[in-house]
């Protein structure tokens, strides 16, 4: 077959993907600020100093802790303080080992994936910040997937490196990213005194305005001139606005543009936006999907099925689901032990929250929601999805 490349809208499409950083974080200098203010201690007296970042997706929490840590390496060296940063998404890396792995492979690339104990590895970390004599930020996004999976444990292991810390030791300092202003809640007393109501940075949802801002700018660098007129760019503000959400804003406009390719339009149009929205949901309901095995699908489709009417359900009534769902899927139910495990490694992914019942003691019993997916993608995802199989 010959491919036919005709004239793209997009100057460069890189500058609308997810890992794109931008020079400057717009419309989040406040944050940046504040961050400077609580990690200044690090470089005036090499002290360590924690941050907590909380709010809803896509308001910029993890780019901004990216950037922020980028600037700030280069203000330390100029006050001649070594510093260096890196950051684990605690999704992606499900608890302590490999939250630590990705941590010392920052180090050495070739640190061994298995044969070392999670304390090894903590002593290996301390020998390359005193080897290097350097102070390390580390970031731990969707810190509330490592709080639910392993507790507390390793917050508390860095904060007593930090206690016992001297320059000739190097140090360590923690940003925690969360969706949720509550996720400290799953701390316990030792762990929570590093992080004190004053760490905390908020990221409001972005306004109207701010979004048409966010999405003007990248009309700039990523897509050719003419391509995309303002009536475009309020439209995408516009559907965006609904949720405050800069990256789906920028999905919007990445897609509008590839729809427009296909169609070989020369310019973006009303229509592909519109085609765009029809794709694109607000929240990475599709990629957090993808890293699920069946059961853990066919024990989350049986929860959104159940959810449609309801605030919170039981878990009587998602085994009452999931057993007519697998009965359709032609799967062998699993026992409840291992039922209960999936839906603990589910929460622990975000996809749904759970939470005991305020009933007294003897009748406690644990409900489950949704958190942010409405009911209805859901179930329409995950059917697709199992289909496909």
């Amino acid at each position: 077959m010959s491919f036919h490349a005709g004239p793209s809208v997009f100057k460069d499409e890189g500058k609308l993907s997810f890992d794109y950083l931008p020079d400057k974080m717009v419309h989040r200098e406040k944050q940046t600020q504040r961050l400077f203010t609580l990690l200044r201690p690090i470089v005036e007296a090499g002290a360590s100093s924690n941050a907590f970042l909380y709010g809803a997706v896509g308001t910029g929490k993890t780019h901004t802790a990216k950037r922020f840590c980028l600037d700030f390496k280069k203000y330390a060296s100029e006050s001649s303080r070594a510093l260096d940063w890196d950051i684990v998404n605690c999704r992606q890396r499900m608890g302590d080992d490999a939250v630590l792995l990705k941590l010392l492979q920052h180090f050495d690339p070739h640190f061994p994936e298995r044969g070392f104990s999670i304390a090894e590895k903590m002593s290996s970390l301390r020998k390359q910040l005193e080897k290097h004599k350097l102070h390390f930020v580390v970031i731990l996004d969707e810190v509330d997937a490592l709080l639910k999976k392993s507790g507390a444990d390793l917050i508390y292991s860095f904060a007593r490196i930090a206690e016992e810390a001297t320059a000739s030791k190097g140090n360590i300092s923690m940003i925690l990213i969360s969706q949720r202003p509550n996720a400290l809640e799953y701390m316990d007393a030792a762990a929570l005194s590093t992080f004190r109501r004053s760490n905390v940075v908020e990221f409001p949802r972005y306004d109207r305005k701010e979004l048409e801002g966010i999405v003007q700018g990248r009309v700039a660098l990523a897509m050719h001139p003419g391509t995309v007129d303002d009536d475009l760019i309020d439209l995408i503000a516009d559907i965006a606005s609904e949720f405050g959400d800069a990256r789906y804003a920028i999905e919007l406009l990445e897609k509008a543009g590839m729809l427009a390719d296909e169609e070989r339009e020369g310019e973006v149009a009303a229509e592909h936006i519109r085609g765009a929205k029809a794709h694109v949901h607000p929240i990475d309901v599709q990629e957090r999907i993808a890293l699920l095995d069946v059961p853990k699908k066919l024990v989350l489709l049986s929860i959104a099925r159940k959810s449609r009417k309801k605030a919170y359900i039981t878990m009587g009534d998602a085994e009452e689901a999931y057993a007519v769902v697998c009965e359709e899927y032609d799967e062998k139910p699993r026992a409840h032990t291992q039922f209960w495990k999936y839906v603990k490694e589910l929460d622990a992914l975000g996809l749904i929250d759970t939470k005991l019942s305020g009933k007294g003691e003897v009748g406690k019993t644990t409900l489950i929601s949704l958190p942010e997916i409405p009911a209805k993608v859901l179930s329409d995802n995950l059917e697709r999805s199992l289909k496909r199989r």
